[in-house]
Order: C-alpha cells, then structure tokens, then sequence
C-alpha cells in the first residue's frame, strides 16, 4: 500500500539526519525501500495520468518539511536537514504531519498565504487536516464532476432518435481518427438490416480497412448477451471482415466479455459508461466551462550552467 504523503514527512526528515545533502532521486528511492512500495505501486499514476502517486505524495512531504523550515535546498534537487529540523528530530516525535508542523510560524504563513482571518481561524479551531495531496484533491473532484457529466451524458443519449444516435456515433468515430471526413462516414453508417450490420467505417482516411459497426440504443436493464456478439461475429464472417466495433448505451454480459472468437475476428466492446467517456474525451455532446492550468517550477530555467 503507497503510504499517504503526511506518513512520509518523519522517515523523510530522518533519511537527512546525517546533515549530508541528499538528492532527491535518492530520497525517493530510499522512502520507496523503507515503505516495501512495489513495483506495482511505484507505476500507479494520478487520475490524470501525468504524475506518479509515490512521487508525489514524497514531493508534497517534502515541501511541507522545507516550508516549515525543516529541510532547505542548498542547489536544485538536492536537500539538506536544517537546524530547526534537527532539534525537531531530537524530541523524538513519534510523528510528524501537517497538524504537527503548525508549530512553525514559516509553515503557518505558508498554509495561511491569501487567506483572511476569519478563515484562518476556522479552520486552526476544526483542525481539518488533509490526508491527500493538493494534486490527488483536484483528481478526485475532477473524476467526480466528470462521473457525474458521464451519466447526464448517457441519459440524453438513450432519450435520442435512431437518426440523432447514427449521427453521434459517426461524429464520435470521426474525432477518434476513423472514417476520414463526416460525409464519408456518414454514408456508410446507418444501413440496418443487412446481416446484421448497422454500418462500416474506414479504419484511416486512406480506406486501407473496413471496420464493421454495430450500435445499440439500449437502456441500462437491456443488456447485450453473449448470443448478440455471437450473430455480430458471424455477420462479420459473412462479409469477410476481420474487425468490427459493437456499441451499446447499456452493458455486456460476462458472458460477452469473456466471448472471444476462434478466428482471426477481432471485436471492441464499448458499453454505455465507455461511450459517455470517450464522449467527454472528444467532446462530443459537451463543451468546456473551465480550464484551470496546473504548473510546477521549471527547473531548467533555474539550473546554473
């Protein structure tokens, strides 16, 4: 289990007791040694994908301990345990998180920065400390606003006309880099009927492949069995086709999932909930209300030649 970032700060600060200077690569190793972090867990990442969540919940450790005037950075990437941090460490504190370093009135005016008073002191009185990082805070909103567009996205969906789900399906492949231009796609999607078949999609804008489709507008209780992917896969073999993509605004059986076909066919699935995010993905159906830019320092500008 990858350790919260407040459990790192006390074996964070500890690690530099020696007083030598330390790089920050090394500390890191070191913590995920201590801590047993597999190799698993050292590659799990963010909900945004950009940031490994061992790595940062170190480097959030790591800057509550120097705001507080516990570590300092004598040159880039490298730490150095402070005076103050020293003296800490000789009360042998059997921890060491945020609430503890309120203390230190370099980590206060940090935690305080752009606040006003009457914040201030609500929070010093509920004591409210988190136990995620700034960045896994954002994450967890973010995943639940976009959980939230997801299913208001699916509801409008299984409320359209079969004419408008055509349509929304080839917009959506088309953004996904399939069908060349909407004009091609579109005429190739909504042929109903023949075998099965609801229509078929240029793999590239260079046609070099045919991709079958399949959609179904069902709601969430109807879900697509085993047999339905079964009659997709021979209807693919009746066209000679090797690829095909069959999408529901409900959900597959096990039985479904688990079908895999014994010839060369290969099929995606994609259910309701993979609809609505590949929706949101390419911006289909919704539109952006706020961008917020999340930066970190720059530490090629700041590196002396």
């Amino acid at each position: 289990m990858i350790p919260d970032y407040q459990s790192l700060m006390l074996p964070l600060l500890q690690l530099t007791s020696d007083r030598q200077d330390h790089k920050y690569r090394d500390l890191i190793e070191n913590l995920a040694t201590e801590f047993k972090v597999t190799d698993e867990e050292r590659k799990e990442l963010l909900a945004s994908g950009n940031q490994l969540i061992f790595d940062n919940r170190v480097g959030w450790a790591k800057t509550y301990l120097k705001k507080a005037g516990l570590l300092d950075s004598p040159k880039r990437a490298t730490f150095v345990i402070t005076e103050l941090g020293l003296q800490t460490l000789n009360k042998k504190p059997d921890r060491i998180d945020a609430k503890f370093l309120r203390q230190f009135p370099a980590f206060l005016e940090f935690v305080h920065a752009g606040r006003n008073d009457n914040e201030i002191d609500e929070e010093i009185i509920s004591h409210e400390i988190p136990t995620q990082t700034p960045e896994e805070n954002l994450d967890r909103a973010y995943q639940s606003i976009r959980k939230s567009l997801a299913s208001e996205l699916l509801t409008n969906v299984i409320e359209l006309s079969p004419t408008f789900f055509e349509r929304l399906v080839v917009d959506l492949l088309v953004k996904m880099g399939y069908g060349g231009s909407i004009k091609d796609a579109g005429k190739a999607i909504g042929k109903s009927g023949d075998e099965g078949i609801d229509g078929t999609i240029k793999e590239d804008k260079l046609g070099l492949d045919i991709i079958y489709i399949q959609a179904k507008r069902w709601k969430s209780g109807n879900v697509v069995g085993r047999p339905e992917i079964q009659k997709f896969v021979g209807a693919l073999a009746g066209q000679g086709a090797k690829k095909g993509i069959f999408i529901t605004t409900s959900n597959f059986t096990k039985e479904a999932l688990d079908y895999t076909p014994k010839n060369e066919t290969k099929i995606v699935l994609i259910d309701g909930e993979q609809l609505a995010q590949l929706m949101i993905d390419h911006n289909i159906g919704c539109t952006t209300q706020q961008i917020y830019e999340l930066k970190k320092i720059d530490n090629d500008y700041f590196g002396e030649e």
